[in-house]
């Protein structure tokens, strides 16, 4: 079945790409977050050319041949704009086997147990340790994270003194029944991130993301191997070959790849079988409610290594506005802590016709 047009509708923060084929069947994806209109053009001209006209069962194949043909263009975007592709070529095939997505690569429908993930580094131990507890009643939430360090900081804390404030004030917020999970960002040197994690352990913390910039691989592999609690990380990490050494060297113990960083589904499963081999978990990063939260889902559901939850972002209009009315209905309900996956073929999602209307429009088919 040909592919004969490729569309995206985007903003600058987020965009979706529609895949049809000749029978007139249709499915949705999305490019991945930030500079969306960048990586438009970048799908268009880079991933769109490779891919029309061409068999939309074929996805891997598709997937592993892009890079190939764009030899002289790795990096972020171009995997940025494949995921656009990749996943909307899975929403195709679940419509029209009428199967959801996580069925189609050897999961079940059902439950996963979500963390409630805060981006924020604004916000006081106290007033965050306040607003944990009202999603916990409210929701049922039952695993924390929250934000130490600064980004990128080079061991400069937020500000004087809030990392070793926030750690004790959530533990005693919340009290010793609850998981935490705190993200570095690559604030630390690897002397500093041991500091910070011994700290970190005493107040029973599990998950320690990012500690040292994440391009420094072996400055991380000195904090895993001086703590015993997880470290974790690759969120922002496309290559392959980056993530062999990564997990042949186990610099972290907890992978986290991101599923529209890495250019879609399909490389998504390659790094988690990867870490399985290892012996390594793998909790995704997908730090907003755009569809990358709904295509982590699918994934976690199907791969043998999920890691303990998911990563559900509680912030609101507030830190991203662009994330408002993307849909017809939510795909995303907490209750008693967990979030599911239906069995809704493909991914179960209708875009929002009036987001589309106001956003910026391209195509590609075959006839032009």
């Amino acid at each position: 079945m040909k592919i004969v047009s490729l569309e995206t509708f985007c903003t600058a923060f987020v965009g979706f790409a529609r895949v049809t084929t000749e029978d007139g069947a249709i499915g949705w994806g999305q490019l991945s977050t930030y500079n969306s209109d960048i990586t438009s053009q970048v799908f268009h001209r880079q991933v769109a050319p490779w891919a029309l006209g061409r068999n939309a069962h074929d996805i891997e194949s598709l997937i592993d041949e892009i890079p190939e043909r764009e030899h002289k263009f790795p990096g972020s975007y171009l995997c940025r704009a494949m995921a656009g592709l990749d996943t909307a070529l899975w929403d195709w095939r679940g419509r029209r086997e009428g199967k959801p997505v996580t069925v189609l690569l050897g999961g079940t429908p059902g439950p996963l147990r979500a963390y409630a993930s805060s981006m924020r580094r604004d916000i006081t131990p106290e007033a965050e340790a306040e607003r944990f507890a009202k999603l916990r009643s409210q929701y049922g939430f039952n695993a924390f994270k929250f934000r130490v360090g600064s980004e990128c900081g080079h061991d400069r804390d937020e500000w004087p003194g809030r990392t070793e404030a926030i750690v004790p004030t959530i533990r005693r917020g919340l009290g010793n029944d609850v998981a935490l999970l705190v993200d570095a960002n690559s604030c630390y040197s690897p002397a500093k991130a041991i500091e910070v994690g011994r700290m970190l352990q005493d107040n029973g913390v599990e998950h320690f993301e990012e500690p040292c910039p994440y391009w420094e691989m072996e400055q991380t592999k000195l904090v895993t191997e001086a703590l015993s609690l997880d470290v974790t990380g690759g969120e922002q990490d496309w290559d392959l070959q980056h993530w062999r050494r990564m997990i042949a060297m186990r610099a972290v113990d907890v992978i986290q790849p991101d599923v529209l960083y890495l250019g879609g589904l399909c490389r998504t499963m390659r790094v988690a079988r990867m870490g399985a081999g290892a012996g390594l978990p793998c909790t995704p990063h997908c730090a907003n409610l755009s569809l990358v939260t709904l295509f982590t889902m699918h994934l976690l559901r199907a791969i043998p290594n999920a890691g303990r939850y998911l990563e559900f972002s509680i912030e609101g209009a507030d830190y991203y506005p662009w994330q408002q009315d993307l849909f017809v209905e939510s795909p995303y309900a907490i209750r008693d802590g967990q979030a599911t996956v239906t069995d809704e073929p493909g991914w179960g999602v209708d875009i929002n016709p009036e987001w589309l209307a106001k956003s910026s429009y391209q195509r590609s088919s075959i006839a032009e």
